[in-house]
């Protein structure tokens, strides 16, 4: 089998740190136990977008999901049908525009409840000021206040996705260490280019530029030191490749003049990577270091700085950090060359198992009572598999932000090891070895309850190009009618779901006409590389569902306004029920119930 593992982490949170009648669910009336285990199927980033030729799920060939969604399994049983809210307040973000995402995703189909997400906990404490009132802001601002003092370093992704970060925070984060008396401030920018459009680098860099420009003449020295794409430069995540942590360090950290291309601004270096390569998107853009008159780096981070990594989301922040805060001899990753002597902090704790970063902004949620922990505590074995991509989004995330196991005799966690180049190039993904893993992993360990994650519709997706999303999804309908038959055989009920929209939506639309705007993809249009507010999938078949029916009843909130049914938040009651247990009182109804006429 691939590789398994599991954490040498401890828990974020400590409520899952007993047993006993307390973690003891009594059976769900009209739910019974399936033979074989309840398999959670998530098709990352698939969404249900209007039936289009820019909706790559739509347009690309699947025939065997194309029957499930018409209500008919392999085996001719019926399949329960129905749509899903995966954006917005529905998994716990501040506004119903607010695009769902993978982390925030799987924390609500863990949880069975929504709670208010990182995006939400931060814009409340920018909103009411309470980040400056704390004692880590001041800590950090402390060193760099006045003359001949340190110099505060803000790194982070520059762009108003509201995913990973929002350029609000940074406009109030300068303006109010400027408050404090810090003098001199340095910015280090990492392009977007996948949460907004491809290629908007220079709309946030030139008012950016701008603004500091006027901070300049008003005394103080702020400016950007360095930067990169995200994709190639800081914002690696699962260990996927150190290289890009590297880069960023070289960059950021070393101001590194010799292996990086230099310029005297941002907005210089993005388009001179924009007119040397037509293709290139801000995703992709190389690491670059900026200079003075005298070719001099003009932002190196040194001893007795200050360094916020602003990001609140932490799958892609967590790397960084380590690198930041790891002792000497205890990195292995690469050759940090130096290691200065620095306050470092993040906008939040990126991983509390770890405690990382040990100094943090704002406290992240605390999300407890998560299905992965009733289920083992209940004495049922859980299986999670997923590539790298997704691997830390079925356990970590899945787990409410945890990663160490709840208990390892009970738990199997397998992640195959991803690609490192890039999806569109490689759309098939490792889906083939994450469904021959899966099936043997059903054979061997026997598991109640598996939960798989397919990365191909989001990270496809996320590439701008249609023919790698339709292909993507090709490949997860040719996986899928591998993994079923064996699941159905095994005995299982099976829920096929996903986490939020991507791949429904390849192109940008015109506002006003809902058409695709025109650009440079072969289709002719200007791509969508981010993920879009479509509902998601979801269905329900296998061993026993002849007996139950969709819930229409079923809300993510019983008095939200802008609710009108049911979330992925829902299918953590539904996970419970189908293993024939009463969910907690406090977590959302199940999808589906006893059909009326077998009650």
């Amino acid at each position: 089998m691939a590789e398994a593992r599991g954490s040498s982490s401890g828990s974020g949170s400590d409520s899952g740190s007993g047993s006993g009648s307390a973690w003891k669910l009594n059976p769900a009336a009209g739910f019974t136990k399936p033979s074989g285990p309840v398999a959670l199927l998530i098709l990352d980033g698939v969404g249900l977008g209007p039936k289009e030729e820019y909706n790559a799920f739509h347009t690309a060939r699947t025939p065997f999901l194309d029957k499930l969604m018409a209500g008919t399994a392999p085996d001719g049983s019926r399949v329960l049908t129905g749509r899903l809210d995966a954006s917005g307040k529905s998994v716990g973000l501040p506004d119903m525009g607010d695009m769902g995402n993978s982390e925030v995703g799987h924390n609500a189909i863990g949880a069975g409840r929504v709670f208010d997400q990182g995006a939400k906990l931060v814009n409340n404490a920018f909103a009411d000021g309470s980040y400056a009132k704390g004692d880590v802001w001041k800590w950090l601002v402390e060193p760099c206040a006045g003359d001949d003092s340190g110099t505060l370093h803000l790194i982070g992704l520059y762009s108003d996705g509201n995913v990973h970060s929002h350029v609000n925070h940074v406009t109030q984060m300068i303006e109010g260490a400027i408050e404090k008396g810090v003098k001199r401030i340095r910015l280090h920018i990492l392009a977007d280019g996948r949460d907004v459009g491809e290629k908007s680098a220079l709309d946030y860099i030139g008012p950016l530029e701008k603004r500091l420009d006027t901070l300049r003449k008003a005394g103080t020295d702020v400016e950007v030191a360095s930067g990169g794409g995200r994709m190639v430069v800081t914002m690696d995540r699962y260990e996927a490749d150190w290289a890009i942590v590297q880069r960023g360090w070289a960059a950021h950290v070393l101001g590194d003049t010799d292996k990086n291309a230099t310029f005297p601004s941002a907005s210089a270096a993005v388009q001179h990577f924009y007119n040397s390569d037509p293709k290139m998107t801000d995703q992709y853009l190389p690491p670059f270091v900026l200079v003075d008159g005298d070719g001099k780096a003009k932002g190196p981070i040194q001893d007795g700085d200050s360094v916020l990594f602003w990001n609140f989301r932490g799958d892609r922040a967590i790397e960084i950090s380590v690198a930041f805060e790891a002792p000497e001899g205890e990195f292995p990753h690469f050759d940090r060359v130096r290691v200065p002597e620095v306050r470092y902090a993040g906008m939040m704790q990126y991983d509390g198992d770890r405690a990382l970063p040990k100094r943090f902004l704002v406290a992240p949620p605390s999300i407890d009572r998560t299905v992965g922990e009733y289920t083992v505590k209940n004495g049922f074995k859980r299986f999670s598999i997923s590539e790298t991509q997704k691997y830390g989004h079925v356990t970590y995330f899945y787990n409410g932000n945890r990663s160490s196991k709840f208990d390892e005799c009970k738990e199997l966690y397998v992640c195959i090891p991803s690609y490192q180049e890039r999806e569109d190039t490689r759309p098939w993904m490792k889906c083939a070895e994450v469904t021959d893993a899966a099936i043997e992993g059903l054979k061997t360990f026997s598991p109640d309850l598996i939960v798989l994650n397919y990365p191909n519709g989001d990270m496809c997706g996320h590439t701008g190009s249609t023919t790698a999303a339709r292909m993507g999804m090709e490949a997860i309908d040719l996986c899928l009618s591998r993994l079923v038959p064996e699941l159905l055989a095994a005995g299982a009920v099976i829920i096929i779901s996903a986490d939020h929209g991507n791949c429904e939506g390849m192109a940008t639309l015109d506002k006003k006409t809902g058409k695709p705007v025109p650009g440079t993809q072969p289709e002719g249009w200007k791509p969508l590389t981010s993920h879009t507010m479509e509902q998601v999938p979801v269905l329900v078949f296998g061993e026993g569902v002849d007996k139950l029916e969709m819930n229409e009843e079923a809300r993510w909130s019983a008095d939200a306004p802008e609710c009108k049914g049911a979330g992925i938040v829902n299918l953590g009651g539904t996970v419970l029920n189908l293993l024939g247990l009463e969910a907690p009182p406090d977590f959302l109804p199940s999808v589906v119930k006893p059909a009326a006429s077998s009650a």
